[in-house]
């Protein structure tokens, strides 16, 4: 009976408690967290190597951080030696080929990779020694061939020439260039000419003036014993040899004297690619760094951002607008908002961004605002925190950035104190919208009408044109008049005439072409056969099995990828049947679906814009008449697919000009074959087709 008293004595006290508490009114936050970062153990080596080590014995695996701690590289003419230096280590070593090194490191289900400045190791900790010797002989004794540079030269060129047509690639350079100019380490970059200049001994001279231990620092974490680290450290690294790299001193890059739109033109876009960025000065160890970081998550570090909920919430102009705030100990970094629009909306959403940045500048973040901010930073810095990454980063930013050694363990501290009046500064400090760039790549001969109607506080933003290579140009004359007597049949007439004349090409029954391109290093081989009866076979090889392969006889037709046949559907059928024919600029010749658009221009050259049966779209260049560029939109099992083909180097074969060198692009990727081989009228047979 007592117990039962107790059981309800205690039951009416809770009761009673909980009756106290109003509901109305949110609780008080707590203190913040304390963050219990390990404690890293250090020594060096005489040639100057610094190695960090955190003790963490939750779970047996363990991370090895090898960091350059370099200031910026200038490469010059021959941009691109860090990016081929960086694929070249990690290759094995003098005392273990490319093979055996990679089959160890599989076999131990382990991880390395490197980089021009930087290695990073993960492993079961059982196997850690063994990861070190592994690291240490790779990074001390690199196997640098001419076999394995001709590779990764090959493949950094084929990376290049694929970026050549991607709007995103281009903005990013064209960025960069014009933010720090073309002779500043951040903004040269690497082009098929630097890469030409660079031999196997630029790269083994950039390994021995820059791969060196002088800024160099070793990280390890995880369950490891700081002894044996130490141990192993002296044992396989004490012979890297002792070196002080070279320093370089750039002039200053500056932010422009008003703000400007920098546009670029991309024939190929699809959408423009907007970037608002100024120059600015900030360092971790500043004073205003968080309250830095908060004004640009207010602005736009994430989903819930001002410049999001204003361009994809509000006005519906994109999937995602988002901003970023560099920082450098070097010297100036980039402020940067960035967004991908619709053709139509690009000169409203350069508005909306200046907008959205004068409005921070000029007027508070609200208390909702700034609370919200610091909650996704508390709660991303803890969760951060389970990575030995994380931990790894954390240790060397506080002995690379001159940063107090409780820099993280006060942080959450720190940025609770951050005030609204703190964002506002750093807002105005670091924001620009008087002296900004407004770089929009995308189709000049849509855009550019109405982005040369800016007007921004009364002002209206000078419109300035760049080539992909960040050089100023002209901007080109998208209006240019078409002269009279011209039309999609007199263009298409001109071009028959150009190849080789009507007869000529009417004479023909069968053509079979081979080419070759390159993806990644490796080689692709194309076999293509057509007939005037509805009759196209295309045949994609690697390394001699085919992987790709489309076939159409007539009325029927199926295509085979990476063994799987499939029969083409109706709609598939007739898409083949567009461009089996050998030349179809003949069926055009009778055709009414096809209209002349306007002029275009596709590289240097000025084009005859022809739209065919309403889903390609053809370019004639004005002067030779020759076809530059095909642009086709199909629609396959409800997803519109966009390709676009470059004809280029046109040689003759029996008495008709062919291109020999085509450059196809599906989406982000692009292949450029070179034809080794046309017949006319020779090569192809029935059994081609089956």
């Amino acid at each position: 009976m007592k117990t039962i008293y107790t059981l309800l004595l205690t039951l009416f006290s809770l009761i009673a408690v909980q009756a106290q508490v109003d509901r109305t009114i949110m609780p008080k936050p707590g203190p913040a967290p304390e963050i219990n970062l390990g404690e890293p153990q250090s020594f060096s080596l005489n040639n100057g190597l610094k190695v960090l080590v955190v003790e963490n014995h939750k779970l047996p695996r363990v991370s090895i951080q090898l960091s350059i701690d370099n200031p910026p590289i200038l490469e010059g003419d021959k941009a691109g030696v860090a990016s081929l230096t960086g694929s070249l280590l990690g290759q094995g070593s003098k005392n273990i080929t490319k093979e055996a090194f990679n089959e160890e490191i599989d076999f131990l289900g382990a991880r390395l990779y490197f980089s021009s400045q930087r290695a990073y190791a993960q492993s079961l900790s059982k196997y850690f020694p063994r990861m070190m010797e592994l690291m240490a002989d790779a990074a001390i004794n690199p196997n640098f061939t001419q076999v394995e540079f001709d590779k990764e030269k090959d493949k950094l060129i084929t990376g290049l020439k694929s970026e050549e047509k991607v709007v995103s690639a281009i903005s990013s350079r064209v960025q960069k260039a014009l933010a720090y100019g073309k002779n500043h380490p951040y903004g040269e970059f690497t082009t098929e000419e630097t890469i030409n200049n660079v031999t196997l001994s630029d790269v083994e001279e950039y390994y021995r003036e820059y791969f060196v231990p002088a800024n160099a620092y070793l990280i390890v974490i995880g369950d490891v014993n700081f002894e044996e680290v130490k141990t192993l450290t002296d044992t396989y690294f004490t012979s890297w040899t002792k070196a002080v790299p070279p320093s370089f001193s750039y002039s200053q890059p500056k932010n422009v004297p008003n703000t400007q739109i920098n546009l670029v033109d991309m024939p190929n876009a699809v959408q423009s690619e907007i970037t608002v960025q100024n120059i600015v000065n900030l360092k971790m160890k500043d004073g205003d760094f968080i309250a830095a970081l908060l004004a640009n998550q207010i602005l736009g570090g994430g989903s819930d951002s001002r410049l999001n909920l204003n361009l994809r919430e509000n006005k519906g102009y994109t999937y995602g607008a988002y901003s970023s705030l560099g920082n450098d100990k070097y010297g100036p970094s980039r402020f940067a908002a960035s967004v991908e629009v619709r053709n139509t909306v690009t000169d409203s959403a350069v508005v909306e961004i200046l907008k959205e940045l004068e409005l921070i500048i000029t007027q508070p973040v609200t208390e909702d605002e700034l609370k919200t901010t610091k909650a996704l930073y508390a709660g991303s810095f803890i969760m951060a925190l389970e990575e030995p990454e994380t931990i790894a980063r954390y240790a060397l930013n506080i002995e690379t950035e001159d940063l107090p050694k409780d820099f993280y363990k006060t942080f959450l501290e720190r940025l609770d104190k951050v005030s609204k009046e703190e964002v506002e500064a750093a807002a105005k400090k670091y924001f620009n919208v008087n002296n900004a760039r407004v770089i929009v790549v995308g189709k000049g001969s849509e855009i550019t009408a109405n982005l040369e109607k800016v007007n921004f506080n009364g002002k209206k933003l000078p419109v300035l044109s760049y080539s992909k290579t960040a050089d100023r140009i002209e901007t080109p004359d998208y209006k240019a008049s078409i002269p009279d007597g011209v039309s999609a049949q007199s263009i298409i007439e001109k071009y028959i005439e150009a190849i080789g004349g009507k007869d000529k090409l009417e004479s023909v029954n069968t053509l079979a072409m081979t080419a070759a391109a390159e993806m990644q290093g490796m080689k692709l081989d194309l076999e293509m056969k057509k007939t005037s009866s509805y009759q196209i076979m295309q045949d994609v090889k690697m390394m001699g099995n085919s992987v790709s392969k489309q076939v159409l006889n007539g009325n029927q037709g199926y295509m085979v990828i990476q063994g799987q046949r499939k029969d083409f559907a109706e709609e598939e059928i007739v898409i083949f049947k567009g461009e089996s024919a050998p030349f179809p600029e003949l069926q055009f010749l009778k055709a009414k679906s096809i209209s002349l658009e306007g002029t275009e221009m596709v590289g240097d050259k000025n084009t005859y814009k022809v739209k065919i049966y309403g889903k390609k779209t053809a370019f004639y260049d004005v002067e030779t008449g020759l076809k530059l560029q095909e642009i086709s939109v199909t629609e396959i099992q409800g997803q519109q697919i966009v390709s676009t083909s470059n004809f280029e180097n046109y040689k003759e074969v029996s008495g008709i000009l062919f291109p020999f060198k085509l450059i196809q692009t599906v989406g982000p990727q692009t292949f450029e074959f070179n034809v080794s081989e046309i017949k006319v009228n020779d090569g192809v047979s029935p059994s081609d087709f089956k």
